[in-house]
């Protein structure tokens, strides 16, 4: 927990910060209400200790100037002037607590505990209530991820490093949040890295952070992601992709609980949670000296894979409709789906799992026409990786060509059928197919263009 003192008496500061920096807090220190200020907007200061009445301003204004900018720090106005009217002024601006100077030790370290605690138990109410009333990131149907659901609830209560494993585009950044939101951290930063997109030069200062002047081009002080991840869970992705001179660094922060900024004498407490995830099998690079045995075993203390999506096949339904109530947006009703057209969705392999689903239905929203995507708004490359296409529907059924020729002939096949079940009435054949009555009027030119008529019986 970070607390901040604000007070423009040298003395109070100091004696004040001992206090709270012997009971295990971190503790930065303020003269007034202008470097107070902006020393709270950074959003990571979780209570303030707040004189009331300082030369540059007064301590009920900055509570309220800080809650109206959305800060939820909590605060404890100080003062010398035991005043019943005072205190009431500044538990209506939004502080949490009123103590009178002279302070008492034991009282103080009493009343951070009850905050510190109060926040605690407001995370795990909200995590229980996820779960719950089924708020959570994963519901799904396959046992598999009923599993992985199982495995993230356990280990989310806990502080455990966690690496999740996995193809790429199966879901770990949303196992990753989902322990973070399920945590008693969920009220502090969830922040996301990716090891293997940062240069080597460069990965060290955006995790660690820099002071000014640590190399060329540092202007100013930079807080690292460590830093900032305080309190909250730090997710290093793709974390086989960091080099190994970087390997021995956060295995370090991992063992001690601290970092130095690059440039830095002093090094700074952190209470930062990790999860890692790789696509990578990390025991193997163990094996080939690419990636550190020590750091392995700290990271996999608990383990969580996300299995691949073609192992998962009664979960893509849901995701199909998940992706496209997003694309529609809230509130709106999606497109519809052709029944032959999910069949083969559910059928194919998905190499690029849910990453590459994702892909796939965003193409078909564009290409879709008349409120329902079939199986022309699919890539060519998905039916034609699926084994059963041809009876998915009677798919390209006895026609030779190119799969978009088979698929074109299908599509003919269906909409010819269906105008003879309605005696040749369009409109009635369109709302039929659940498709608009212009677009029924294009495919029936293109088909007569092609030649592909209607067999006579």
């Amino acid at each position: 927990m970070h607390v901040l003192v604000i007070d423009d008496e040298i003395a109070v500061r100091q004696i004040l910060a001992n206090t709270v920096t012997k009971a295990g807090y971190s503790v930065d220190t303020a003269n007034g209400v202008k470097e107070a200020a902006a020393k709270l907007v950074r959003g990571d200061v979780d209570i303030a200790l707040c004189d009331i009445q300082m030369p540059d301003g007064d301590g009920v204004e900055l509570v309220r100037g800080m809650r109206s900018a959305g800060i939820d720090t909590q605060f404890i106005m100080v003062t010398a002037f035991a005043s019943m009217e005072t205190a009431v002024e500044a538990l209506r601006a939004g502080a949490t607590d009123y103590m009178v100077k002279p302070i008492a030790q034991e009282d103080l370290l009493h009343r951070l505990g009850n905050i510190d605690a109060l926040r605690g138990l407001r995370a795990e109410n909200r995590a229980l209530r996820k779960l719950v009333t089924g708020q959570g990131l994963f519901h799904f149907s396959a046992p598999k991820m009923a599993e992985v659901e199982r495995l993230v609830a356990r280990v989310a209560v806990t502080d455990s490093t966690v690496l999740v494993m996995g193809e790429s585009g199966t879901g770990k950044g949303v196992v990753a949040r989902s322990i973070h939101e399920q945590s008693q951290r969920a009220e502090a930063p969830f922040i996301p890295i990716n090891c293997g997109a940062i240069p080597d030069n460069l990965l060290e200062s955006e995790l660690f952070g820099h002071t000014k002047g640590a190399y060329s081009g540092a202007d100013r002080a930079r807080k690292g992601l460590f830093a900032q991840a305080d309190r909250g869970t730090l997710f290093l992705d793709e974390i086989g992709e960091m080099p190994l001179h970087m390997q021995a660094k956060i295995l370090h922060v991992i063992e001690d609980k601290e970092v130095r900024p690059l440039g830095g004498e002093q090094a700074r407490r952190i209470d930062t949670r990790i999860v890692a995830a790789t696509n990578r099998d990390l025991l193997e690079m163990v094996k080939q000296g690419k990636f550190r045995e020590d750091l392995y075993f700290r990271l996999s203390k608990f383990v969580v894979e996300v299995p691949p999506l073609r192992q998962r096949q009664e979960d893509i339904p849901r995701l199909i409709r998940y992706v496209m109530q997003s694309i529609a947006g809230a509130g709106k009703q999606p497109l519809g789906l052709d029944p032959t057209a999910e069949e083969i969705l559910v059928e194919y392999p998905w190499p690029g799992n849910v990453r590459e689903l994702e892909n796939v239905i965003n193409r078909a929203y564009i290409l879709a026409d008349g409120g329902r995507i079939t199986i022309s708004d699919l890539p060519p490359d998905i039916a034609r990786a699926v084994p059963n296409a041809d009876a998915a529907g009677g798919a390209a059924r006895n026609v030779g060509g190119s799969l978009r020729e088979q698929m074109r002939a299908f599509e003919a096949e269906v909409i010819y059928r269906m105008l003879a079940e309605c005696d040749g009435d369009r409109k009635q054949a369109a709302q039929r197919l659940e498709i608009g009555l212009s677009s029924l009027y294009r495919k029936l030119e293109e088909f007569a263009s092609l030649g592909m008529l209607p067999t006579r019986e």
